[in-house]
């Protein structure tokens, strides 16, 4: 989950971004907006919130944040860790941020500390954390009509008193039938008794797949709730204990749009865990490119720090001008202090900022995550990373012509029934190994498809549409990684296994295809170690996503880490997470004259297409022309065809 419990019993944020108004203003009138297409907020620690009842505290730092970033609210907190603000202290800060032409609301941690760094929640069969709780939200909702529960409104207790409670349900339906209790009995009914126009906003954290072990209800809550607001650091892919995928920032937004359409409020990132400050700007871009209408910036302490911002290790790219170029912003820095945290998140929402009016609602390839439901965890953010573009739903995407469905879709009970009126209806239908693996005997009646639990280590691919020879998709330089893959059992002719691996002079289907109906049904076979997508020879790479997306306006054909970003007004972005530059192809169906790079506004001309491989069979491709572009380490570009 994070770091040290200390520093960040809290990591989401909400926000968006406003220029700071000349004269104070009510806390009722609309602020003024800083930046065009979103707000900013920035989020105060009950620490902070003490801290900055002082007024020289709160004059000093609220000079150093002011010069560095605009913002248009902040959201202050009342309670966490068994420590309260007083409401003295809470009347003098949103006193002072309101003179400034601030908007302010308020802000809860229901979190009980922890030990070793790892996280605690109240006991909620513990009357004294019970009384806590609700001590805690009826002393904020007392000062704001707004006010969000940072994301610790979880349960992960296991006292006598829970063991005895839980009686024969398992943890995941105690925790969830507790959580909607106290949901109800010890914050929503507390908060509206005391402020009956209070809205009372949920934020959820960034490890959706597992919320509901630790009693998130992702199915209820969200009615519950006023509003919900999504965690979308990611932080560093390798380093860190979950390993989120750079790509879930940008996700998890959309996936949570779908949970609470016109409710989700925005995504909130924090200075945590980075290697370098690129990595803190990506989580700041990503969560823009996903259409959130604020940001919240965590926290107010990081964001206040007279040092410099950790630029941690960023010699390899250092010297090129990359999409955040730390160099230039720090040598056009003229204050006394170093540019800070502040100064980082400023410089990458002003770059969002510049490109969001291009572009418009994100699409992708549907895919459906019940709530509830968890398997190949994380696997949409490894694709994203792939350069496809998801588009995550809790609700089964009936009308798309192409459906996505991972082993989390296994876990509603109608999926078979659902992807035979897909097929029938004449849409396309992926299913992964892990899908498969989770509906065995469901799964029989649209084919006859099934895992022999044996494993075997793929180290050539071949594309084999059809009988007859197949074209290599290994890599061009000839390096074999061997990879392990779970083996699927098939019948020859009945199905077809359009991509092959090769081990040991046998072949294994990577990509199976079958006719049903009207519709076809595609199995792709994972991994066994999902971050091995990331050690697939791109030219196979590729081809899967040919399979995949035949009909995509536009494709990506780059290392991996490389993602795509696409909207329904024909712009996209195309984002580089990699240390070291990146060559990509660009493939836009139909025949443009030219493709307009909007960052920079240069326009790259049509290249020429290869010859077709030998031996390569399959549907006819669809016509189309392809575009080069050259990608800087931790860079992103937009484009949109034409002039």
């Amino acid at each position: 989950m994070r770091r040290a419990l200390a520093a960040l019993a809290m990591l989401f944020l909400i926000g968006g971004a406003a220029a700071l108004p000349a004269q104070p203003q009510p806390a009722a009138a609309p602020a003024v907006g800083a930046y065009r297409h979103f707000r900013a907020a920035i989020y105060l620690t009950v620490s902070d919130t003490r801290r900055l009842a002082d007024r020289a505290n709160f004059e000093r730092e609220f000079a150093r944040v002011s010069s560095q970033l605009r913002f248009d609210k902040v959201y202050i907190e009342a309670y966490r860790d068994q420590v309260f603000a007083t409401d003295e202290e809470l009347e003098r800060v949103k006193a002072w941020f309101r003179e400034r032409g601030i908007q302010v609301a308020g802000g809860i941690t229901l979190a009980a500390g922890g030990q070793g760094g790892q996280f605690g929640t109240f006991d909620y069969e513990n009357p004294a954390d019970r009384a806590e709780c609700e001590r805690a939200v009826r002393t904020i909702a007392r000062h704001f009509d707004e006010v969000i529960l940072d994301d610790f409104f979880f349960y992960t207790s296991k006292s006598d008193a829970d063991i005895a409670a839980r009686g024969a349900r398992s943890w995941t339906q105690y925790r969830l039938d507790r959580m909607r209790q106290v949901s109800q009995q010890l914050v929503l009914g507390p908060a509206r008794a005391v402020n009956p126009h209070v809205r009372v906003i949920i934020k959820y954290p960034n490890w959706y797949e597992h919320f509901q072990g630790l009693g998130y209800d992702l199915d209820r809550q969200p009615r519950m709730f006023d509003g919900i607001y999504t965690g979308t650091e990611t932080r560093d892919p390798e380093i860190t204990d979950q390993l989120l995928q750079q790509y879930e920032s940008y996700e998890i937004i959309r996936y949570f749009d779908n949970v609470a359409p016109g409710r989700n409020g925005g995504g909130w990132v924090d200075t945590y865990s980075t290697r370098s400050i690129d990595r803190y700007a990506e989580q700041l871009w990503d969560t823009l490119f996903a259409r959130a209408p604020q940001i919240m910036l965590f926290n107010w302490t990081a964001m206040a720090d007279p040092g410099a911002a950790r630029e941690g290790d960023r010699s390899a790219w250092a010297s090129r001008r990359t999409s955040f170029d730390w160099d230039t912003i720090r040598r056009a820095w003229h204050g006394e202090q170093p540019p800070g945290w502040a100064r980082a998140a400023g410089a990458a929402l002003d770059s969002a900022d510049a490109v969001l009016g291009e572009l418009g609602r994100p699409t992708g390839i549907a895919s459906y995550k019940p709530v509830q439901s968890s398997g190949e965890d994380f696997l949409h953010a490894y694709l994203g990373n792939l350069g496809i573009p998801i588009e995550l739903s809790p609700t089964f995407p009936a009308d798309a012509d192409t459906v996505l469905l991972t082993e989390a879709a296994a876990a509603d009970p109608q999926i078979i029934a659902r992807i035979r009126a897909r097929l029938q209806a004449g849409g396309r239908v992926i299913v992964t190994s892990g899908f498969l693996a989770a509906t065995q005997d469901r799964f029989q009646e649209l084919a006859e498809w099934r895992l022999t639990g044996r494993r075997v280590l793929v180290d050539q691919y071949y594309d084999g549409f059809g009988a007859g020879n197949g074209a290599s998709l290994s890599a061009p330089d000839g390096e074999r990684r061997q990879i392990l893959f779970p083996e699927i059992h098939f019948f020859t002719n009945d199905s077809w296994p359009i991509i092959r691996g090769v081990a040991s002079a046998r072949g294994f289907p990577m990509v199976l295809m079958n006719h049903y109906s009207r519709g076809t049904l595609l199995l792709w076979t994972m991994p066994e170690n999902i971050g091995d997508l990331y050690n697939l020879p791109q030219p196979m790479v590729a081809r899967i996503k040919a399979y995949l997306l035949p009909a995509a306006p536009v494709r990506v054909d780059a290392p991996s880490r490389v993602a795509l970003f696409t909207y329904d007004n024909g712009a996209f972005i195309v984002e580089n997470y990699r240390n070291e530059e990146a060559e990509a192809t660009i493939s836009i169906a139909g025949t443009p004259a030219n493709l307009r790079e909007i960052t920079t506004g240069a326009t790259l001309q049509p290249a020429a297409e290869p010859p077709p491989a030998p031996n390569r069979r399959g549907p006819p491709a669809p016509e189309q022309r392809s575009f080069r572009t050259t990608l800087q380490p931790h860079s992103f570009q937009v484009f949109r065809v034409g002039g």
